[in-house]
């Protein structure tokens, strides 16, 4: 289980709280960053998760430069629904982040359900799609 957590909006500098959460049954918080090669091998998969309304997706950019996010985002597309920063890294330590990329699948009680260690692949995707059918 993750504890409440508070992350800087990406856009604007505003706090985003663990509310935005309790709205969702899953939610996939996705560690990435311009720079990190393995996330351009995801991001596919992002955004066909993306497609999916029974998850919503947080990105949470990891030590980057606001510009190079920017054009990464609009170059590959933008998956996330929420879009936070972590300039300094203190933020992912919380979550238990220590590389790039990785994404932590979570309810809406805050239960881990999945770490993903590294990018996400075809495996993944289709187990996180078996989670959201078995729970429906």
């Amino acid at each position: 289980k993750i504890d409440d957590f508070e992350l800087i909006s990406f856009d604007n500098e505003k706090n985003i709280n663990s509310s935005v959460v309790k709205k969702n049954n899953f939610t996939l918080i996705n560690f990435w960053a311009s720079w990190c090669n393995p996330c351009r091998l995801e991001h596919n998969f992002l955004m066909l998760l993306n497609q999916n309304t029974k998850i919503k997706i947080i990105g949470v950019n990891f030590k980057d430069n606001k510009n190079s996010a920017l054009k990464f985002l609009s170059s590959l597309g933008n998956p996330y629904d929420i879009l936070a920063k972590d300039s300094d890294g203190k933020s992912s330590i919380k979550f238990g982040v220590y590389g790039i990329p990785e994404s932590i699948l979570i309810d809406s009680d805050f239960i881990i359900i999945k770490k993903f260690i590294g990018p996400l692949n075809e495996n993944d995707y289709k187990e996180i799609l078996t989670i959201l059918k078995t729970n429906e």
